[in-house]
């Protein structure tokens, strides 16, 4: 069973992903792509680069079980 934090990380790892998918396939197709879309890419990825530096510092601290 998947703690709260993690299933937010499944969700944004999803949702970033599934952006980063319409961002390509509109590029590929000739359409212009919302200027906020590539923001939102980003400002998702930094967050899961964010929470997953996080999560190994307090792995390695010792602050929990695992």
């Amino acid at each position: 069973m998947l703690s709260p934090l993690e299933r937010l990380d499944v969700l944004a790892c999803a949702t970033g992903f599934i952006l980063a998918v319409i961002f390509f396939l509109s590029r590929f197709a000739g359409a212009d792509a919302p200027d906020w879309l590539p923001m939102m890419i980003t400002s998702i990825g930094g967050f899961e680069l964010y929470m997953f530096i996080n999560e190994r510092r307090h792995r390695r601290s010792g602050g929990r079980n695992g």
